[in-house]
């Protein structure tokens, strides 16, 4: 957790703005960015239902556009994400060997942190109550959009 819990990291408040603006086009709230030298380089959201993809989640969409990255980049990078990072886009930071994923919450969904661990990233969960409360409310109110969205 940051230092000052009552002030909002400003990169996982830029992860929360995504997720916002994900819900706002009727997707589903998750939100990620991609952060080098203490600069964002790659913004996102889920946007499996507005654009019909099987695999656009809100890392998938950070790393994708920051663009085409030298490997020295993507191994000098922190991937942050309001919700914990499912197999696919754990996957995806550990093959680009992004060394540090901070997940704003996992109590609504548990994704692959251990493995990611196993692998060697430092992988920290903050347990953010906006993106509790953010994540509760749309599985509360979209259920079929969020088992969708985690294959079930």
């Amino acid at each position: 957790m940051p230092d000052f819990p009552c002030m909002k990291d400003p990169f996982l408040a830029a992860a929360i703005e995504e997720a916002r603006l994900g819900l706002s086009e009727g997707g589903i709230p998750i939100g990620s960015v991609l952060v080098h030298n203490g600069q964002i380089i790659g913004r996102g959201h889920n946007r499996r239902v507005q654009r019909g993809s099987a695999i656009l989640h809100a890392e998938m969409d950070a790393i994708e556009n920051a663009g085409r990255l030298s490997a020295s980049v993507y191994r000098a990078c922190t991937l942050y994400s309001t919700l914990s990072p499912c197999p696919m886009c754990s996957g995806t930071a550990i093959l680009y060997k992004i060394p540090r994923v901070i997940a704003g919450e996992n109590t609504t969904f548990l994704g692959a942190e251990e493995w990611m661990r196993s692998q060697g990233a430092i992988v920290e969960v903050w347990n953010d109550e906006e993106c509790i409360q953010m994540m509760r409310d749309f599985i509360r109110d979209k259920p079929h959009l969020w088992n969708e969205d985690i294959g079930v």
